[in-house]
């Protein structure tokens, strides 16, 4: 068997410097390339170990995490001890996540149960068949992508979990309740009032609307002519609001006056009961992980009570 030990070792650089490099941007961390490279040789070299007569020492768990270490000091520096062990363990993390699609998709598409053929293996030992380390250098950007692009996923829903109340509308005797996003790009105020305006979300309340109300809503051409056919009680408390938002320039968005808003946290409930909200057709979440969007002074200017 022909072993081009020149093209495994470009090949296990090459990775090397991209593992390192994803591990830069999970942490969101600017690292010279020049350091990435050098840490990406340092990692190489276990490959060049394997026909020496230290090739036994290559195979070593503490040789290979000296080498892991090696190779973050040299791409990132030294600091403090939690700052080095937060990026050895997320270039472990990176490693493992981007080896794991690989042989996720190798068997996938090979359908081979038997491990000694595993791209892992065979780069561990130093060989490879050319269909494997194509099959690595073209499957790893890929990898590296669907990785990258479900982290940011994740943590946009962490951040969305962190900012979600559970929400209750109190408007002419109807109680809505509702998951909420606290958005501090919502601006919306009544000009004259100065009072925060809510977005809600008609789409998981319609049952519980006047028809008159949802007509309102729907109806974009005809907007004065429903809102003089609403009933009185709603009539009474309707205020027009001029905005630039949910796609409407220099326009008047209807709004009305709750009775009162709840918000619930693990704090406890507050109570607001200066607020005025907008319905919209839209869906405002497309996982429907919340219906409407709080004003964040609503929060901030709500009288707070321990929830019984």
């Amino acid at each position: 068997m022909v072993v081009y030990l020149d093209i495994i070792w470009m090949l296990n650089l090459l990775i090397d410097s991209l593992l390192l490099w994803i591990t830069s941007i999970f942490l969101r961390r600017s690292v010279s390339p020049v350091r990435i490279i050098l840490g990406g040789i340092l990692g190489s070299l276990l490959i060049l170990m394997a026909i020496t007569p230290f090739s036994t020492f290559a195979a070593n768990p503490f040789v290979k995490l000296a080498v892991s270490i090696g190779m973050i000091l040299t791409a990132f520096g030294y600091k403090n001890i939690s700052v080095f062990l937060s990026n050895l363990l997320t270039f472990y993390f990176a490693t493992f996540l981007m080896g794991g699609i690989l042989i996720g998709v190798h068997y996938f598409l090979t359908f081979d149960m038997e491990l000694k053929s595993a791209v892992i293996i065979q780069n561990i030992r130093g060989y490879g068949d050319p269909v494997s380390w194509l099959f690595l250098l073209g499957a790893f950007p890929i990898a590296w992508h669907f990785s990258k692009k479900r982290i940011n996923a994740i943590t946009i829903s962490n951040i969305q979990y962190d900012v979600l109340m559970d929400v209750t509308i109190f408007i002419n005797g109807i109680i809505l309740q509702l998951k909420g996003l606290i958005d501090s790009g919502n601006q919306l105020y009544d000009p004259i009032t100065k009072t925060p305006v809510m977005i809600v979300s008609i789409q998981s309340i319609k049952e519980k609307l006047p028809s008159e109300v949802l007509e309102l809503v729907d109806d974009k051409n005809y907007f004065y002519d429903t809102a003089s056919s609403l009933p009185p009680e709603w009539s009474s408390i309707m205020r027009l609001i001029p905005a630039k938002s949910l796609g409407k320039n220099n326009q008047l968005l209807c709004a009305f006056k709750p009775d009162n808003i709840e918000f619930y946290s693990e704090k406890g409930c507050t109570t607001v009961n200066k607020a005025l909200v907008v319905f919209t057709s839209q869906t405002l979440s497309k996982d429907e992980n919340f219906q409407c969007i709080i004003h964040p002074f609503m929060i901030s200017g709500a009288a707070s009570h321990p929830a019984s």
